[in-house]
C-alpha cells in the first residue's frame, strides 16, 4: 500500500472512528493551536519523527511538565534487536534523540537511555543507530547485559510476577520515558508499551514460563512509572515481528502516539495497527489485563484525544 493511501485509510477507517477530538476541533484548528488543550492522548500522523514529537509534546504543556531542572531522567527506547533503523526492530534513533533534547532543554542535569537486548548489546546498540544519536543528543547509554545493573523490587499489585529485578537506571532516576516502537509480535501478539516494560527486568524467561500476557501487564504495576509513553509508529513491524526479517515485514507509516496513560495509549496503537493488518484488540491479552490492574483505560473514547495531521 502507498503511503498516501495508508494514511487516507488510517485517518478514515482507523484511529480517527475510535477516539474523539479534543474540544471538538476541526483538523484546521488544531494545525494552528498553540496552547496545551489538555490532551490525555496525542496522535500525530504523516511527519518525520522529531517533527512529530514536537507537535505532541506541545499539545501537554511541553516537556517541563514532566521533566523539571536538575532531573535524572531515563529514557527506554526498544533497542532489543541486532537491526538498522530501516527494518524498524527498535525505537527509530530520530525520536529518541529528539526527547533527549527536550528533556536537557527543559533542565535535565543527565539523561541516560538502555535496553536489556535480546541480541548481542553491543551490536543492538551501534546498529540501531540509538547509540549515536545519543550520544550526539548530549546523553549517555548504560548497559544491562549482566545482572549486577539490576535491583530487586516487590510488585504488590501483581497477579503472578510479585518480584522482579529491575534496572537501577529505572529506579534511580527521577522521571523514566517509555518509548516503544509497534510492532507485531509473535508470542505477546504486539509489543508497544506495556511490553516494552520486559526490557527493564533481569530474568524475562519468567514471564515465558509462566504467564506472559499477565506478566507482562504486571510488571507495569511497578511504583514507579513511566511519566509518559512515546509510541513509534513511523516504521511498522507487520510481520515476522519482532525483529522482522527484511524489508517486506516493514510498513512506513509515519505516526506516533503519546500518553500519559499506558492502556489508552496500546490501545489506540493497536487500532491503528489493525489497518495494516489484522489484529483484533481482544487478541492482545495483556492490554486488557492491565486495565483490570488500574493501569489506564481501554475506553478512549471517554478520553480527550488530539489528532493532528501533518
Amino acid at each position: 500500500m502507498k503511503r498516501r493511501d495508508f494514511l487516507k485509510a488510517a485517518s478514515l477507517t482507523g484511529i480517527a472512528s475510535t477516539i474523539k477530538l479534543c474540544d471538538g476541533m476541526d483538523l484546521m484548528a488544531q494545525k494552528v493551536s498553540k496552547s496545551a488543550t489538555g490532551c490525555d492522548l496525542v496522535a500525530v500522523m504523516g511527519g518525520e519523527p522529531a517533527v512529530m514529537f514536537r507537535k505532541a509534546i506541545a499539545e501537554f504543556g511541553g516537556m517541563g511538565e514532566f521533566v523539571k531542572k536538575g532531573y535524572k531522567v531515563t529514557i527506554k527506547p526498544n533497542i532489543g534487536w541486532d537491526r538498522t533503523p530501516e527494518l524498524a526492530g527498535n525505537t527509530n534513533p530520530e525520536l529518541v534523540s529528539e526527547i533527549i533534547k527536550q528533556c536537557l532543554q527543559a533542565g535535565a542535569k543527565e539523561v541516560i537511555v538502555f535496553d536489556h537486548t535480546c541480541d548481542n548489546w553491543i551490536k543492538c546498540y551501534k546498529n540501531s543507530g540509538i547509540e549515536a544519536a545519543v550520544k550526539a543528543a548530549g546523553a549517555k547509554m548504560m548497559p544491562a547485559n549482566e545482572e549486577s545493573y539490576y535491583r530487586e523490587i516487590s510488585l504488590a499489585r501483581a497477579k503472578i510476577l510479585k518480584k522482579a529485578k529491575v534496572h537501577t537506571a529505572i529506579l534511580d532516576s527521577d522521571v523514566w520515558i517509555n518509548v516503544p516502537v509497534l510492532k507485531n509480535h509473535g508470542g505477546a501478539k504486539m509489543t508497544i508499551a506495556l511490553k516494552n516494560h520486559m526490557g527493564i527486568v533481569w530474568d524475562r524467561g519468567f514471564f515465558h514460563r509462566n504467564d506472559l500476557q499477565q506478566c507482562i501487564a504486571d510488571i507495569c504495576t511497578i511504583s514507579k512509572p513511566a511519566v509518559l509513553n512515546v509510541v513509534d509508529a513511523y516504521r511498522v513491524v507487520k510481520s515476522n515481528g519482532p525483529q522482522g526479517r527484511s524489508a517486506a515485514d516493514v510498513v512506513t507509516s509515519k505516526a506516533l502516539f503519546v500518553s500519559t496513560d499506558i492502556v489508552a495509549v496500546d490501545t489506540a496503537a493497536t487500532k491503528f495497527f489493525n489497518q495494516i493488518v489484522t489484529m483484533p484488540l481482544e487478541s492482545v491479552k495483556h492490554i486488557k489485563k492491565g486495565e483490570e490492574l488500574n493501569l489506564g483505560t481501554m475506553n478512549i473514547d471517554s478520553l480527550k484525544v488530539k489528532k493532528i495531521n501533518i
